[in-house]
Formats: structure tokens, C-alpha cells, sequence
């Protein structure tokens, strides 16, 4: 083949190939902005943070419901608790979780109102084997709650109070 018998140009190919790259640069982009978003507004690298954040927010709606029944079933990560109550009832019973919400609630009084407000990974890994989710209640207090990524369970661990100006 000679140079007179070369082949058209189509700018196709090299049309496709910049949009490939223009691509691919815009969604490494949006993964970094994505990535360091969600770390700076409190909920996780990538926003991991969020499903644990969810069920916190569901376990603390029912308490405001005084669904007891329902809360203990988020708590345990288990909706149909009920049909095994047994299961539970060595470790941590039902009529102990009712206690622990009301009568020695870590809130001063009944819960009537929270926001879930900041979440961060806890223990190994990049993304932790737990997740600590910081809740207001009441206006007063903050509430954090510990999500067990392994299994889905809750755990209550500390309360603050929080001041206001």
C-alpha cells in the first residue's frame, strides 16, 4: 500500500477515545468530591454512615411513638422478634429495653423529638465494624448510639448534654 492509497480519516475513533477520557476524569471528579462530602458534613467517607443513620432515626421515631415492641425489634435487628421471644430473653429482654428507655432512659423524661446529626466509623478497617451515630433528643441532649455493622444490632452508649446560648 502506498501513502496515495491510504485509508480515509475518520475522526470517529478519536472522537470516542476523549469522550472515554473526558469521562472517565469527571467520574474519578465526582467520586473524590462524593468521597470527601460525606466525610465533611459528619456522615462517613462516601457516606457510609447513612444506612446506620437511617435505622438509628426508625429506632428513635418508635420510641417517640412509645412503639416499644417495634423499637426492640430495630434494636435486635429483628422485625419478627416476636415469633422467638425466647431468643432475646437471656441476653436482654423486652421488659429490660422498656425499663431502659423510660424508666432509666438516658434522657432526662419522655423522648418527643430528635435529629440525627453526625455518624463516624469505630474500629477497624476503612469503613469500622461499627458505626457511632451522635442523636439529639429533646433539644437537650445528644445520644450517641452504636450501629454493629456485623450484625445489624444497636447499642446505647453514652449521653451529653448540650448547652445553649
Amino acid at each position: 500500500m502506498s501513502l496515495m492509497d491510504a485509508p480515509v480519516y475518520d475522526p470517529t475513533h478519536d472522537n470516542r477515545v476523549r469522550a472515554l477520557l473526558i469521562g472517565c476524569g469527571v467520574l474519578i471528579a465526582l467520586l473524590v468530591v462524593a468521597t470527601l462530602a460525606g466525610r465533611l458534613t459528619g456522615h462517613g467517607w462516601l457516606y457510609s454512615g447513612l444506612p446506620a443513620e437511617h435505622r438509628v432515626d426508625k429506632f428513635f421515631d418508635a420510641l417517640e411513638a412509645k412503639d416499644y415492641n417495634k423499637a426492640y425489634g430495630i434494636y435486635e435487628n429483628d422485625a419478627n422478634w416476636q415469633q422467638h421471644p425466647d431468643k432475646y430473653a437471656a441476653d436482654y429482654p423486652l421488659k429490660k429495653f422498656i425499663e431502659d428507655w423510660t424508666t432509666y432512659s438516658p434522657v432526662n423524661g419522655p423522648i418527643t423529638k430528635h435529629h440525627v446529626d453526625v455518624s463516624g466509623a469505630d474500629g477497624s478497617g476503612l469503613l469500622g465494624t461499627s458505626v457511632i451515630v451522635g442523636v439529639t433528643v429533646n433539644n437537650s441532649q445528644r445520644v450517641f448510639v452504636q450501629y454493629i455493622r456485623s450484625d445489624g444490632t444497636l447499642t446505647c452508649c453514652t449521653t451529653t448534654h448540650i448547652i445553649q446560648y
